[in-house]
């Protein structure tokens, strides 16, 4: 694997969930999937709670980099 693209945040805790109650929790950490059209206009692709993935503004999501452990566990529990 590339090492700059291990480096690619691969989770975001939800941080708003404004207008969007059904989709995305607040506190939640969501799977973040590479999409560098969304995030030239300023949005952040996730998959979120109906399964599908989507683009929200990313004012919604605080990346993390987490653990390669815990990436392991979370990407096979989605």
């Amino acid at each position: 694997m590339n090492p700059k693209e291990n480096q690619f945040p691969q989770f975001g805790l939800c941080l708003s969930n404004e207008r969007y109650a059904a989709s995305l929790e607040v506190g939640k950490v969501y799977r973040v999937i590479r999409d560098d059209d969304a995030a030239a206009q300023g949005y952040i692709r996730v998959i979120d709670e109906s399964g599908e993935d989507y683009a929200y503004t990313t004012d919604r999501f605080h990346l993390i980099q987490l653990p390669i452990a815990v990436e392991k566990v979370l990407s096979s529990a989605s």
